[in-house]
């Protein structure tokens, strides 16, 4: 796997789940970053966590990372190897893959210790 560069992600992030036959509610769209998902059983939702929403739900203090891209789809190995250095650090990850490339959100408190293992196993840090 070809070494990485990742950007800090420095907006709080907070990640909602809500019922599958719910209404999105508009102020997501006020959220500098924001990801919706919806499946059949539920719609989850990131976003700033100085929106706040009604929702099932919310898991608070999220920071991260963008993998900068664009990535070609024929590349292979990215999540698996950025959250296996993660997982042998004990550091827990919501992945978050788009059309251009993915984003690592860990919980605040494990930023720097994430940002280092990450550098350590050769990705680069760049921050916001």
């Amino acid at each position: 796997m070809s070494k990485l560069t990742l950007k800090v992600i420095e907006t709080m992030l907070s990640i909602h789940r809500f019922s599958a036959d719910s209404k999105i509610p508009d102020q997501i769209h006020e959220s500098i970053f924001y990801s919706i998902t919806k499946t059949d059983d539920e719609i989850s939702v990131v976003c700033s966590s100085s929106i706040q929403l009604q929702c099932e739900t919310t898991s608070t203090g999220w920071l991260g990372y963008k993998v900068i891209g664009p990535l070609d789809f024929s590349l292979t190995g990215i999540l698996a190897d950025l959250s296996t250095v993660l997982a042998q650090a004990k550091i827990s990850i919501f992945a978050i893959s788009t059309y251009d490339t993915d984003y690592i959100l860990v919980k605040a408190d494990k930023l720097k210790l994430a940002s280092k293992v990450l550098q350590s196993a050769g990705h680069t840090i760049l921050q916001a």
